[in-house]
């Protein structure tokens, strides 16, 4: 496999893992000493929002942070219009994404009603931006050393009360 492709690898596996909110796979993708960045890019003014430093503390934040999927529900992460970059050992990738809920419809007891065909339920986007990861090549393969998330929408954290 191609660098360039091996990389674009490490992005669909960070992508699943979020989906299925698989710390340690999550976790397994970024050197020990990665770094999450995630930023709000407001009219091309980058507002940090947060910062996660090492493996434990990514992995904390899939089990903590990201919200179980509700029944019949889940959330796909997409990314589109990869741009890879290769320099001997470090790697960089630029890639738009967009993140969908899927809410499946649930089955009423009477069955579905006559006419009714195919995939029920909804597909909504809810989050858009770029990922732009820094790797390493590692005995293990490529891993992410720095991976800032800049999103195009503000985003609302729970207040403590």
């Amino acid at each position: 496999m191609s660098d360039a492709l091996a990389v674009r690898e490490v992005m669909a596996r960070y992508v699943r893992a979020a989906d299925h909110r698989n710390p340690e796979a999550m976790a397994g993708l970024f050197t020990e000493e990665g770094r999450v960045e995630i930023l709000y890019d407001k009219d091309g003014g980058e507002t940090l929002l947060g910062v996660l430093e090492g493996r434990e503390a990514i992995a904390d934040a899939v089990r903590h942070m990201m919200a179980p999927h509700a029944p019949r529900a889940w959330s796909h992460h997409t990314t589109h219009d990869a741009i890879v970059e290769i320099d001997g050992e470090r790697a960089t990738l630029d890639a738009q994404f967009i993140v969908f809920s899927v809410q499946g419809a649930k089955e009423p007891s009477s069955g579905w009603p006559a006419g009714a065909f195919g995939a029920q339920g909804t597909i909504t986007p809810i989050e858009s931006g770029y990922y732009r990861p820094e790797l390493r090549k590692t005995e293990e393969g490529w891993r992410i050393t720095r991976l800032r998330i800049l999103h195009d929408l503000p985003m609302a954290f729970p207040r403590g009360e």
